[in-house]
């Protein structure tokens, strides 16, 4: 298959050629093995097994000079037998037609590969799977993350996230959901969904700045290829590369998140010179970039945006309270969102004073979405504290302590509750 001979090495070097080989390829690999067959499941075992055989050949053979051409020609290989072995009377005909075309294309050169991974991608976020599993079943397929894994990123029992992972991909199969990217408006509205899933891991990441937490290590890393892949693959679409602006934005600050000490540091006071400046750089091109594109900005185009003004106190040292107002005002028209309207009282309060963000966070009261919210009764907290009324003040501290989980933002909230006056 490879003109050129392979690389001679030991068993060590050979399991990280392997390695690495699988992790710059594996959504590629998985998406042209399992496009025709619909069958992601079927494609994710016959890469293992391929992989599996590296290394018990690369060690004795050599590393081809093409490894990710060698480990498709296996997995295909593997893809058919499973294939075979599996097929079923009544869909003999189907099968046939499959096991043909995939032992004739053409798997000598890499370039031969149609790029199938954004199609992957809007199959594991089609509406026909429920929307929790949008992000995990994107972090298993197209990351080749283990269930286990994804279920202690996501607070769940690995037999129940392995349970739902499996339905989701039997989904895919049986129903023939297809890995074609889909054109026009349906294309913007399953966009959103994509979008929504890769946002949701990041989170899922940055809930754990210090990457302390084994079961979130990597992860908001691993969203943000996520989002370049989205975003190289679709580069004229203006939300996609929002959000990939909108990750390197909050990313770029993730060290200051934190001080020496280990205490947390709120976004208003943090250092600008420990923001990451290449990231903030690429996040502002990538904005820009996002705001030549036709269209409407979108959520994460004015999310994006917000995080832009706030870096714009690096160069000024002041942050643009009245341009963040204007995009929650955006925003809350947009998506009724009870936190970007939260946010918005936040930025009201900046630019009119605390009674005008009070007035704001009154008439969301109501909203139950916001009850368990930590940052609601932190911002109202903050705001009372600042109108001059200690006693509300001092119960919203104590309902936003109650409900934040970080030790460190836990302690900044008591340290504010104790700065109170008597």
């Amino acid at each position: 298959m490879i003109d050129s001979p392979p690389v001679s090495v030991d068993a060590e070097a050979a399991a990280l050629a392997a390695a690495t080989a699988a992790r710059h390829s594996y959504s590629k690999l998985i998406a042209f093995l399992a496009a025709r067959t619909r069958d992601v499941a079927g494609a994710e075992d016959a890469l293992s097994e391929a992989l599996a055989v590296a290394l018990t050949e690369w060690p004795r053979s050599g590393v081809p000079r093409a490894p990710d051409a060698w480990l498709l020609t296996v997995a295909r290989r593997k893809l058919v037998d499973g294939l075979r072995r599996r097929r079923l009377d009544e869909a003999a005909s189907a099968h046939l037609q499959w096991l043909a075309e995939l032992r004739g294309d053409n798997d000598d050169e890499q370039a031969a590969w149609p790029d199938r991974r954004l199609g992957l991608l809007f199959a594991c976020a089609h509406p026909g799977i429920a929307p929790e599993l949008h992000a995990p079943l994107m972090l298993q397929v197209v990351l080749g993350f283990d269930a286990a894994s994804i279920a202690s990123a996501f607070l769940v029992s690995p037999a129940t996230m392995a349970q739902r992972l499996v339905r989701a991909k039997t989904k895919i199969r049986q129903a023939g959901i297809g890995f074609e990217v889909p054109p026009g408006d349906a294309l913007r509205e399953r966009l959103s969904a994509v979008l929504d899933a890769i946002y949701a891991a990041y989170c899922e990441g940055w809930s754990d700045p210090v990457g302390a937490d084994a079961r979130r290590r990597n992860l908001a890393d691993e969203a943000i290829w996520l989002g370049r892949l989205v975003a190289s693959l679709l580069p004229d679409e203006g939300e996609s590369l929002g959000l990939l602006a909108l990750m390197l934005h909050t990313h770029a600050r993730r060290d200051a998140r934190r001080n020496a000490a280990g205490d947390y540091v709120p976004l208003s006071e943090q250092d600008p010179a420990r923001w990451d400046a290449p990231l903030v750089d690429d996040a502002e091109a990538l904005l820009h970039r996002a705001n030549r594109c036709a269209g409407a900005p979108g959520r994460f185009q004015l999310e994006a945006a917000v995080q832009s003004a706030h870096a714009m106190r690096r160069r000024s040292g002041v942050i643009d309270w009245p341009a963040i107002e204007r995009l929650y005002d955006a925003l809350c028209e947009l998506t009724a969102s009870p936190v970007a309207a939260l946010n918005r009282a936040v930025a009201l309060a900046e630019t009119q004073g605390p009674a005008a963000g009070l007035a704001a966070l009154d008439v969301l009261a109501a909203d139950a979405r916001l009850a368990d919210y930590q940052p609601h009764w932190a911002a109202r907290a903050e705001l009372l504290a600042r109108s001059g009324r200690v006693d509300a003040a001092q119960q919203a501290y104590a309902q936003a302590i109650g409900l934040e989980r970080d030790p460190a933002v836990r302690r900044h909230l008591q340290q504010r509750l104790a700065a109170l006056p008597v």
